[in-house]
């Protein structure tokens, strides 16, 4: 046991792209359980989980959506943290990069990062993914694709920050070597090691000039600060880092006792963020864990797939702590975890319903209808007895050993199997049979004493995992000694107790009609997925025109055009089709401005357009140029010229 030692917590903070499936929930849910186990223990826990909400990606998503980054990013950020707190889980600190406080102190971070020269100024020319963020080189593609996501990458030059991790590499090599638990599992840390330490890092792009949704770097406003430095840095903000000086919370909770997170960002929480904190003079965090994805039977979860799953909908079918008890029990440690509306039901009715629900259920309906409800004393032991004690202490162990290693499922499992032994102690012991002979009372008395100490075990243990279920077995227990220190010895349940009423904690799942919910569900869900999906294809199509760097401005063909026609595409709720007469000839435009301007209301109008552009496909419709808007909080207006005639040039 602990005396309130200060115990840190993480997880990584979520994109605000959009709604998390039930494969992301799982990280809050670990994150929570451990949290929760931690206290137990007597630590002052401080979890702390969040969103990342700057980035190009935003800036587009919010644009399709005809609002500005900030709104977009408060609709989604507040998405996630509903799923949060529907989770049941118990965050000590929810923050978001869009904070004032995380934005001042980025910029702080940034600056002292440059002034030492750690962070210098160059150009950055290399292949770019958009929905990644993500430069890469050639040989770092996948079959021409991005590493991380399969998707498309494009050429891209511009001015931007370096910070130098090749200056830190050999540092960080030894860092990792010398502490062998630093990067957990252990495949992990060969893999960050042997792909991409000991073969050379190569200085990090750590700000960006092709978009204005990011924290501005103070001295040099033309850039923002790229995802690294401000995402990575919530860990460090939130608890009162500050390069002029820290908080007395900083320094009670840092360096962090664990980040969790997905192992597909291990390489940025390894690499990237230790390094940073070495450029700053600031301790590392004692262990960073890259935990499987949880797939929808053997595939990814992907909105193109049709399987994706969200948790506040199967938090509303089969309840929050089953959601939590699957999630928890079918990750593996090291390996991918899988979900399937099959798995859902057979788990929840064999795990919940049969062995824990039934356990509890007739253990407390035959001490009332034996005792009156009364909890007997212990008075006539059998050997039986103690291999139910010595289970109920073993099981104690492998929960704690599990947990301290991050063996979720090992955890849970132990604790599953503790029920398991005990509704076998109830075939053993057959206390129907002792209820038919008066002078099998005591014996009856005393087995049902052992039954409902081994539930109170179960209730105390699995309060990290089900918190409500802990709560409700407590309830039907009515006990008040339910600490993890009463865990040490078998027998703190106190005989006199008056039992509550036997009330079933989980009734089970009719398949067929779990299976029609999840027909519902999937039409209801139906429409919105498409509507995103549109977005996606919209904004794709949109960033796929070509840039025009400023070094290459003057070959910029700019004239006046005038709009012959005007009509919606029918495949999209975002673009306009125009016929644009420019002096010599009427061309097809294509531009995504359906929700700022309609079609009457541009007919005849002289607007500004480039006209040098290579013709782009947008919705299978051939564009021969880009119509010039003008932004403002958002809100896009078309750029239009009085006066001039159709095919006009700007000088």
């Amino acid at each position: 046991m602990c005396n309130k030692k200060p115990y840190y917590i993480t997880t990584a903070i979520a994109y605000t792209s959009r709604k998390p499936h039930i494969g992301n929930s799982y990280e809050i849910v670990l994150t929570d359980a451990i949290a929760r186990y931690k206290r137990m223990l007597g630590y002052d826990v401080f979890f702390q989980t969040g969103t990342d909400e700057h980035g190009q990606k935003i800036e587009m998503y919010a644009r399709a959506e005809g609002c500005t980054p900030k709104e977009y990013v408060d609709k989604v950020a507040g998405e996630i943290r509903a799923i949060c707190d529907v989770l049941n889980t118990s965050y000590d600190y929810f923050i978001r990069t869009t904070d004032e406080k995380h934005e001042r102190v980025v910029q702080k971070i940034f600056k002292k990062l440059y002034e030492q020269g750690d962070i210098y100024k160059g150009s950055y020319e290399g292949l770019y993914c958009t929905p990644c963020e993500s430069f890469w080189t050639e040989s770092q593609l996948v079959d021409g694709k991005c590493p991380d996501c399969g998707r498309e990458v494009k050429p891209m030059k511009e001015e931007a920050y370096f910070l130098r991790l090749s200056k830190y590499q050999k540092q960080l090599e030894e860092y990792i070597e010398s502490h062998p638990d630093f990067i957990y599992p252990e495949s992990r840390k060969k893999e960050m090691l042997n792909n991409f330490i000991k073969p050379g890092l190569q200085d990090l792009c750590v700000s960006r000039t092709s978009f204005k949704w990011g924290i501005p770097v103070d001295f040099d406003d033309k850039h923002v600060v790229y995802v690294w430095i401000d995402a990575l840095s919530n860990y460090i903000t939130s608890i009162g880092y500050d390069p002029d000086g820290s908080s007395e919370q900083y320094k009670k909770l840092w360096p962090a006792d664990a980040h969790i997170i997905g192992k597909d960002i291990v390489r940025f929480h390894t690499i990237y963020w230790p390094i940073m904190l070495m450029a700053l003079g600031e301790p590392l965090p004692k262990q960073v864990y890259g935990h499987p994805w949880m797939l929808f039977g053997e595939d990814k979860m992907s909105k193109s797939r049709g399987n994706v799953i969200y948790a506040d909908e199967l938090c509303n079918m089969i309840g929050v702590d089953a959601v939590r008890y699957y999630l928890l029990s079918e990750m593996p440690f090291a390996n991918d975890g899988s979900i399937t509306y099959d798995t859902i039901v057979e788990r929840f009715n064999s795990d919940l319903a049969n062995t824990l629900g039934n356990l509890v259920n007739r253990t407390i309906a035959m001490n009332n209808k034996y005792f009156g409800g009364v909890v007997q004393a212990p008075c006539a032991p059998d050997a039986l007895d103690d291999e139910l004690k010595q289970f109920c202490l073993d099981t104690v162990k492998k929960v704690d050993d599990s947990i301290n290693i991050f063996h979720m499922s090992d955890a849970v499992e132990a604790v599953i199997n503790l029920a398991k032994r005990c509704n076998k102690y109830i075939d053993e012991t057959a206390p129907w049979v002792l209820a038919k002979d008066e002078e099998s009372k005591p014996r009856l008395g005393t087995v049902l004493y052992n039954l409902l100490e081994g539930i109170r075990y179960i209730a105390v243990l699995i309060a990290p995992f089900m918190p409500d279920t802990n709560k409700a077995i407590l309830e039907q227990l009515c006990c008040d000694t339910a600490d993890y220190a009463s865990l040490a010895e078998f027998g703190a349940t106190k005989p006199g107790t008056q039992l509550g009423q036997a009330v079933p904690l989980f009734v089970r799942i009719d398949p067929k009609k779990f299976e029609e919910q999840v027909q519902e569900m999937k039409k209801a869900a139906a429409a919105e997925e498409k509507a995103i999906e549109e977005i996606e294809e919209e904004t794709e199509d949109l960033e796929s025109i070509p840039k025009i760097g400023i070094d290459t401005f003057a070959q910029s063909d700019i004239r006046v055009g005038e709009v012959k026609a005007c009509e919606k595409v029918k495949k999209s709720k975002k673009l306009l089709k125009f016929s644009i007469f420019d002096g010599t000839r009427e061309r097809t435009i294509v531009s995504g401005i359906a929700q700022y301007h309609t079609p009457e209301e541009l007919l005849g109008k002289k607007i500004l357009f480039v006209s040098n552009l290579t013709p782009v496909k947008l919705c299978g419709i051939e564009s021969c140029g880009m119509i010039l808007s003008m932004e403002h909080d958002g809100k896009l207006q078309v750029v239009t010229v009085d006066g001039m005639p159709a095919g006009s040039k700007i000088c």
